[in-house]
């Protein structure tokens, strides 16, 4: 086998406030293979988007910080390395596309300049070279007449065109890892599948392997080779996307798959499945399971004791479950 391009080992990211410690990635691990698709699923404050932050390096620094653990890329840990050096590293190997891009675009400067600016800063390009290959990522991501485009400034763009400029802009120094944080929870059904497409298309093309967050099981179904789940900061099931679906082992995976909604089962409209509870607070150290209060098959060692994350009976030996009670999920 190959060795992984990123590989992130007991990642703790906390936040300190006058409230006290907010711990909201609690001991992740994971690994992203090259050219690979992976997704991160899992409801909001779950830690999803906290996590891409941190292996950027992105967190604010008075209150986000890590605190534990390792995220190596190409076998260089990158919370060992200065600054200067992750500068070299965000938005050039490692690029984002962020939730919403009104708020991640200058309004005061054209698409064009911000898309040129990335190439000129990572690959020393001139401003003649820059505007050429600017025009060429418009071009990429099938955004019409895009020579007048790139003196646009990001409100004349529709919300689906802005998120293709962002795609265009993450793209443009050739990332090996693209990270695309809810990239369509802000655009219309139609408007998701074009901009979906066009990830997929577009990685093909560059070859760049893929951390799609999410909260839509449904986009990760067309999208994603491997998913991971979490919950409350934590990784509680990781499998292949086809077995995932087919055999989730922990009861928060199988409350999320039965969450989806399914239409109708004949002339009656089928009930949208709901998870009872509420996520535990982050505040606070969690005892156990963090899913037992809500665990429909919570036993007493759940409330004491944190399962471990362990092969799933009967699958590959890429589906890892944390959940005691795993087998009986299998034939619930």
């Amino acid at each position: 086998m190959t060795q992984p391009l990123l590989t992130v080992t007991d990642l703790r990211t906390h936040f300190f406030n006058e409230d006290g410690v907010t711990r909201a990635v609690d001991g992740l691990s994971f690994t992203l293979g090259v050219g690979e698709t992976l997704g991160i699923v899992g409801e909001s404050g779950c830690g999803k988007s906290v996590s891409a932050l941190s292996i950027l390096r992105l967190l604010p620094h008075r209150i986000g910080r890590i605190v534990g653990g390792t995220i190596a890329f190409e076998g260089v840990d990158l919370l060992g390395v200065s600054e200067r050096q992750m500068r070299d590293i965000r938005g050039n190997r490692i690029a984002m596309i962020f939730q919403e891009p009104m708020t991640s675009l200058n309004p005061v400067l054209t698409v064009g300049h911000q898309i040129a600016e990335a190439v000129r800063i990572h690959k020393g390009a001139g401003a003649q070279a820059a505007r050429a290959r600017a025009l060429q990522m418009l071009e990429l991501v099938s955004i019409p007449d895009g020579a007048r485009r790139l003196d646009d400034y990001p409100h004349q763009f529709s919300g689906g065109m802005r998120q293709r400029v962002m795609i265009a802009m993450a793209l443009a120094c050739g990332p090996q890892v693209l990270i695309a944080d809810e990239p369509t929870t802000a655009l219309d059904v139609t408007i998701q599948a074009q901009v979906l497409k066009l990830m997929l298309e577009l990685k093909e093309r560059t070859g760049a392997a893929v951390i799609l967050i999410t909260h839509d099981l449904g986009v990760v179904a067309e999208t994603c080779q491997r998913v991971l789940v979490m919950y409350a900061g934590r990784k509680v099931e990781e499998a292949p996307v086809l077995e995932l679906f087919d055999r989730p082992a922990h009861p928060y995976t199988r409350g999320l798959l039965a969450s989806i909604a399914r239409g109708k089962r004949g002339n009656r409209r089928r009930r949208l499945a709901e998870i009872p509870g509420i996520v535990p607070s982050l505040w606070e150290p969690i005892v156990g399971c963090a899913f037992a209060p809500r665990c429909p098959l919570v036993r007493d060692r759940c409330r004491i004791e944190a399962p471990e994350l362990r092969i799933v009976p009967g699958g590959s030996t890429a589906h890892t479950a944390a959940c005691f009670a795993a087998e009986e999920v299998l034939l619930s």
